[in-house]
């Protein structure tokens, strides 16, 4: 069985990583790709490595392209997922790589990101343990998928084996992370050009 495939956010960097593990699966058809600011544009402009997908054309990022789909990834700016995954509830999983749909708490959404909180969904590590067992076992079946953040699943994967055998205790775990420009998403910062960031360091918690 071959499964439809739309991409949100295709032209920047997790789009862009999505589209290549997607590219060799041979289950896999990537119907749509989508990028508000770059519509009409091919991808292959701002995915020069993903060859194979060169004949796809950037569309407008709107609930009615997305839809119609198997799947549904949406590799949107944190805060610009929750408007669209309301309307995407005719389509049979959908898994987003930004923020949204991550958190539990509505005070630390507040306290991290603000703007409107959303539904948190199933967290997407399945090699996190849990009670009772492994992250994997609450994914079986899961229909709404929230990706981890890359801090996040340096941390979660690198140290879960160690909490798990109780030689780590969770309250003792401090993570001082150096993380490059890269992770702050494709679209043009000011505080992160090249002249602004070459030879410093900016820390932030």
């Amino acid at each position: 069985m071959t499964y439809s495939v739309a991409v949100s956010g295709a032209s920047g960097y997790a789009g862009g990583e999505i589209l290549r593990l997607l590219a060799t699966h041979p289950d896999i058809e990537i119907r749509t790709v989508t990028a508000h600011s770059n519509a009409g544009q091919p991808l292959i402009d701002h995915q020069p490595h993903l060859l194979s997908l060169a004949h796809l054309t950037l569309s407008d990022t709107t609930p009615e392209i997305l839809a119609g789909h198997d799947v549904v990834f949406l590799a949107l700016p944190h805060g610009q997922s929750g408007q669209y995954t309301d309307a995407l509830g005719d389509v049979p999983l959908v898994i987003d790589a930004g923020a949204d749909h991550r958190l539990t708490s509505r005070a630390a959404w507040e306290a991290f990101y603000g703007g409107d909180f959303h539904e948190p969904w199933t967290y997407g590590v399945p090699e996190l343990p849990v009670a009772g067992g492994v992250q994997r076992d609450r994914l079986v079946g899961a229909t709404r998928i929230a990706a981890p953040g890359c801090n996040a699943s340096t941390v979660s994967l690198s140290l879960a084996p160690g909490v798990a055998a109780g030689v780590i205790h969770p309250g003792d775990i401090v993570s001082v992370l150096a993380v490059g420009p890269s992770g702050a998403g494709k679209s043009l910062k000011p505080n992160l050009l090249a002249a602004e960031i070459l030879g410093s360091a900016n820390p932030y918690a």
